[in-house]
């Protein structure tokens, strides 16, 4: 093994050892190839390296790939999938219950969530999957949990905002998922908010937390600000709604693409047909209150939600 190779490229050699899927193969293997020291002594490593990448791209695109995903790795649906993180007893599940129509096992004792729950949250015309994850704790986490956030892409951060301990969990979740090189959470969400006492303690958390995420106080036991926790979470995504309508027609406005914050005409147009993001002329973007004839826009030009694209080919 040559010598002087970084924490960065021990960690991703860790990631592959413990992967799963063909995807989590492929991304070990890029961040070992993108991190391992580049002179002589490594050149016969990263020869390997390119070679073991060969092969399983190669293995992602044969039948043989095809097999069933492990348990803890849930099925992507919907515009995004999110995981639930947080401590023990901090109402995941009961939170899951109350914006979703799963019905996760909810009880007063830690450790309630054994195994992922995946459940479909409407916030008004996007579906966002949802997934309730067993509890992140010094005591005990599963060992597969690395694993199950990575897959997601996007996790919440929820809490009992009463514990005495809150502020040492949240250190400890956001610790922990850096370790696994995980993202950081998009939204903190300070539950039983409902409690005595909770709002003084939810102005503290957010002043302290405020500048490295966003934050919401809820109750998934009463519903106090559920449909702000939803809009916050599609925010927090930065997910945009793009609408289409043909030439002289109405939009159809119940079923969006939907695309990221940042992406632009030809992105929406790609998503509408492969061949339309090619083939496309020129498309007019319409808004509520704009003016009516439509604006021409050029493929570059950034999209915002609730933006209705006339497609020209």
């Amino acid at each position: 093994m040559p010598a002087n190779l970084s924490p960065d490229y021990l960690a991703a050699e860790r990631e592959y050892r413990d992967a799963v899927t063909p995807a989590e193969k492929i991304a070990a293997l890029e961040r070992m190839m993108a991190t391992i020291p580049k002179h002589k002594g490594t050149e016969k490593l990263q020869a390997d390296l390119r070679k073991r990448l060969s092969q399983v791209r190669k293995q992602s695109h044969s039948k043989g790939a095809a097999h069933s995903q492990p348990f803890y790795l849930i099925e992507k649906d919907g515009a995004a999938q999110v995981v639930l993180a947080g401590p023990p007893n901090s109402g995941k599940s009961q939170l899951m219950a109350s914006v979703t129509h799963a019905r996760p096992a909810v009880a007063d004792y830690p450790f309630t969530t054994r195994v992922p729950a995946p459940g479909m949250m409407l916030y008004e015309n996007v579906h966002i999957q949802l997934v309730d994850m067993p509890p992140i704790d010094p005591g005990f986490t599963e060992p597969w949990a690395p694993l199950a956030v990575r897959h997601a892409g996007a996790n919440i951060l929820v809490v009992d905002v009463n514990d005495a301990a809150v502020l040492d969990q949240v250190e400890y979740v956001l610790a922990r998922l850096a370790e696994w090189r995980a993202p950081a959470p998009v939204l903190l969400v300070a539950n039983k908010r409902d409690l005595p006492g909770a709002e003084q303690n939810y102005a503290a958390l957010a002043a302290l937390y405020g500048g490295r995420m966003p934050s919401i106080g809820v109750s998934a036991q009463t519903g106090l600000n559920l449909d702000a926790f939803r809009r916050a979470v599609f925010d927090s995504l930065g997910l945009v709604r793009v609408y289409t309508k043909p030439p002289g027609r109405k939009p159809e406005l119940t079923a969006p693409y939907v695309l990221h914050r940042g992406q632009t005409v030809q992105d929406a147009a790609r998503l509408v047909h492969k061949d339309f993001a090619e083939h496309l002329k020129f498309a007019r973007l319409f808004r509520h209150g704009g003016h009516r004839d439509g604006l021409m826009v050029e493929r570059t030009h950034v999209l915002e939600d609730g933006d209705i694209l006339e497609l020209h080919l």
